[in-house]
């Protein structure tokens, strides 16, 4: 790993001399003082003995995927959420089904589109369900598990229990009801690892076991690195707390947009690590914001407040750092030998992480804004089985193709363009804009959003991410209200072409994610951020609409750097 832009020695001094040691003895004072808080905090530092334990499992999880093999399942079907379904995401991406191995459809979604998607694509007799939630309880998960269940029984009577694997934690809803349906198998994880840490539990391993992955490598490598990391390994030279104290040192000095480069073979890694980041220190009033899909601009495309880290296979990073770090951004590379230094990087990220989490001054291992946007969504729920419709405001601009409501401190607007560009022109330097998309995740869709990001990033100078809704309530979310009051929040929704009921739920997916959507609105605006949602006819075409709309934001571009 190499670091330049900022001085190491000095990122150092924010931690305290002995935090290594102190962090392999699960000493939670180093991140509160608070009795109450470091008892919660304790049972979360379980990540750290994953390296030396998980190997004990890797023959029984190589047995299991031959025996699934062997029953003739040809796909899998992941339903999870946040920390249960974006490593197994990234496993996809990167790896792909490998000789022998299942095809993996990842659903974190209560998108209908998506969903549908997915099962025009197997072959449900031949199909395992991996119903993965730690809590056991997550309302997307059960209710994913609902709707399969149902077309897995009218296949296989009596026998839809095959079909299905648990990944819970001990004692759970989940554990309970998968006994009692009699699924295939049933793997209970760690109390003491929450689910953003959960890389290198059963939560990433089983479905990397079925796609073929040798679990053994790539957890081989996370062990190598954790003992590089060691308690006795001086801290000069322990790489996890030289990236997670520099990282915490430039947020603090106004550089917390921590935009990841990463190679096209683990292009996807940046999901998984935006969780991990954006959770872990978006609280407080404090956090770094990762950006992770952007294409790499020149120097003049950002303002001061970037740091850049590029992860680069075969150490073939992008010639355009070189730019960069003239310019005076701190630029950090690592480089990795192969695919499998994936499992070295989850273990690093997770450390450096924890590091960061410290000398920004916040606790990395809760998310106390996540559970605001969930109360929202059972309150119009709720609301929506009493009067059989949603509660809509009425909005603040319609036009032909678009409905736009916004935060009470944005003025009337006659025009789509104008209400965009009046709420970009509230963005300054050190913002970011948030795009939070609602809709069903397909080439088309996501092209149009990269369009727009790129128009709205060129405009305002700002940092742009980019999220798909519901899955990012259980990644940025917390960031988003409980990070620094700097985003800019722009949430894209649209009417669904089919809705598809949830059994025994009274209300259908495309309920469920606008409950969720609406639910997380008002979350914003309960926290005074300046928010705008745009409500489509037709996603694609209308994203292209509202991209044509954007102006230069006047004063922020001369405030760049």
């Amino acid at each position: 790993m190499q670091i330049t832009g900022v001085n190491a020695a000095s990122a150092l001094q924010k931690l305290p001399a002995d935090f290594a040691k102190r962090l392999w003895a699960k000493d939670p004072s180093l991140w509160k003082t608070d009795e109450g808080v470091q008892a919660t905090i304790l049972n979360r530092l379980g990540w750290l003995s994953l390296p030396d334990d998980m190997p004990k499992v890797a023959g029984l999880l190589r047995a299991f995927a031959a025996d699934i093999r062997r029953a003739g399942f040809t796909h899998m079907v992941l339903l999870g959420m946040g920390g249960s379904s974006l490593c197994p995401e990234v496993l996809r991406r990167t790896f792909g089904a490998l000789d022998g191995g299942l095809k993996l459809f990842v659903l974190d979604t209560t998108d209908p589109g998506q969903i549908l998607e997915a099962e025009k694509s197997i072959p449900i007799k031949k199909t395992l369900f991996i119903v993965s939630s730690k809590s056991g309880g997550t309302i997307e998960v059960m209710s994913l598990f609902k709707y399969f269940l149902a077309k897995v029984e009218k296949a296989k009577p009596g026998a839809a229990g095959e079909n299905f694997v648990a990944v819970t934690d001990p004692g759970t809803s989940l554990e309970k009801l998968a006994r009692e349906k009699g699924f295939r198998k049933v793997f209970t994880t760690p109390e003491d690892v929450g689910g953003r840490f959960s890389a290198l539990t059963y939560f990433g391993l089983v479905p990397a076991s079925l796609l073929g992955v040798d679990v053994g490598r790539l957890l081989e490598r996370a062990g190598g690195f954790a003992r590089a990391c060691g308690a006795d390994i001086p801290v000069e030279d322990n790489e996890a707390l030289v990236l997670g104290a520099a990282l915490g040192l430039l947020g603090k000095a106004g550089r917390d947009k921590v935009t990841f480069v990463l190679s096209k073979e683990i292009d996807s890694f940046g999901l998984w690590v935006e969780q991990l980041v954006a959770e872990s220190t978006g609280k407080e009033g404090r956090g770094l914001v990762p950006v992770e899909g952007e294409t790499l601009g020149s120097p003049k495309n950002y303002g001061n407040d970037r740091v850049f880290v590029s992860l680069a296979v075969g150490g073939k990073h992008p010639a355009g750092l070189k730019a960069l770090e003239a310019a005076g951004h701190p630029v950090v590379r690592i480089d990795l030998a192969d695919k499998y230094d994936l499992g070295r990087e989850f273990f690093r990220w997770e450390a450096a992480t924890a590091a960061a989490g410290a000398a920004l001054g916040v606790n990395p291992f809760d998310e106390p804004n996540v559970s605001e946007s969930k109360a929202n969504t059972s309150r119009i729920l709720a609301q929506f089985e009493a009067a059989k419709k949603l509660p809509e405001e009425t909005p603040f601009l319609k036009t032909r193709s678009v409905s736009v409501w916004a935060d009470k401190d944005l003025r009337p607007a006659e025009s789509l363009e104008d209400a965009v560009n009046a709420h970009l022109a509230r963005s300054k330097a050190g913002d970011y804009v948030a795009l939070m998309a609602y809709i069903t995740i397909n080439p088309a869709n996501h092209k149009a959003l990269q369009i727009l990001r790129g128009k709205i990033q060129s405009a305002t100078g700002t940092a742009v991410t980019v999220g798909y809704g519901p899955r990012f309530l259980h990644s940025t979310g917390q960031l988003h209200k409980g990070g620094e009051p700097t985003g800019l929040f722009i949430q894209i929704t649209a009417q669904d072409a089919k809705d598809i009921e949830i059994p025994g739920a009274g209300y259908g997916f495309s309920t469920l994610k606008s409950a969720q959507a609406l639910g997380d609105f008002q979350a914003l605006k309960e926290h005074g951020l300046r928010s705008l949602r745009l409500h489509l006819s037709k996603v694609s075409s209308d994203l292209a609409v509202v991209a044509k709309t954007i102006r230069a934001a006047k004063g922020v571009l001369s405030k760049k750097k």
